[in-house]
């Protein structure tokens, strides 16, 4: 499975019609799941997130080339008034994506690598997820990046901001997160919390 990560900027007030739109822009392709559709709330503001799955990269190809080559794409229309898509592969030792309600309160997490970092960053996190599992249990997935600046990407789910903070805070009292060398490979990090749109699969 791969990802597409697709970023719309729209006015503030437009983020529930640019998630209808997007939402629909994706019931129309031709290959390709929606797993997640999310408006920021805290970091940059006036965004929609949307997260999808393919199962071979031409079909990932074809759809980027179909929102690249629209004049309307993601039916964003006027509203939209910038867009971001961004290719990615799992890391290999996680266990496939899972939808539904997962708690409400998304963070996604991303880390601008040193040229050469990702291996040792992927050897880092699976000897870390183990240990950690109160915490990472709250793991949706983690990426790395297929074109572009070497990067991953990450996305938890929490119940609240007050459940996040206490178990990042339990597993860094405890020695079991950050992943051991894992911090050495980030030359740069941004982080957004953003709250599920009511029909994304991921809720």
């Amino acid at each position: 499975m791969l990802y597409e990560l697709t970023t719309l900027s729209c006015p503030l007030l437009a983020l529930a019609q640019i998630c209808e739109r997007a939402r629909a822009w994706a019931a129309e392709a031709e290959a390709g799941t929606l797993l997640g559709c999310w408006r920021t709330d805290i970091g940059t503001l006036g965004q929609v997130i949307v997260l999808r799955g393919f199962d071979a990269p031409e079909a990932m190809t074809a759809e980027r080339r179909r929102a690249l080559m629209s004049a309307n794409p993601f039916h964003g229309g006027d509203l939209l008034t910038a867009m971001t898509m961004d290719s990615y592969a799992p890391f290999p030792f996680l266990p496939p994506l899972r939808t539904g309600a997962r708690g409400g309160v998304y963070e996604v997490r991303t880390y601008r690598l040193r040229p050469g970092g990702l291996a040792p960053t992927l050897s880092a996190w699976e000897a870390a997820i183990g240990p950690a599992k109160a915490y990472t249990d709250h793991l949706v997935t983690n990426l790395y990046a297929l074109d572009g600046p070497p990067r991953i990407t990450h996305i938890w789910a929490f119940a609240s901001l007050e459940e996040r903070a206490r178990l990042r805070g339990e597993a860094y009292a405890a020695g079991l997160w950050p992943p051991k060398g894992g911090p050495d490979q980030i030359l740069a990090a941004t982080s957004t919390i953003a709250l599920p749109d009511p029909g994304s699969p991921l809720s």
